[in-house]
């Protein structure tokens, strides 16, 4: 069932993802897609980092 809705509806996955965690219920997880989804989110934020230093760098040198 969670394979199906982190692809018909990715926020609706998201907050049961959520609960499941909250509510301790492990087993539930759809961990293939939240591993999948928390390395994304590392990547997204490494390159974000490297964007904003580079504009930073600029006008530093400017």
């Amino acid at each position: 069932m969670m394979p199906d809705l982190y692809e018909t509806d990715f926020y609706a996955w998201t907050q049961a993802q959520a609960n499941f965690l909250r509510q301790g219920k492990i087993g539930r997880l759809d961990v293939v897609n939240l591993v999948e989804e928390i390395e994304s989110l590392g990547r997204q934020q490494k390159q974000e980092l490297k964007n904003r230093l580079g504009v930073l760098t600029g006008h530093l040198l400017k």
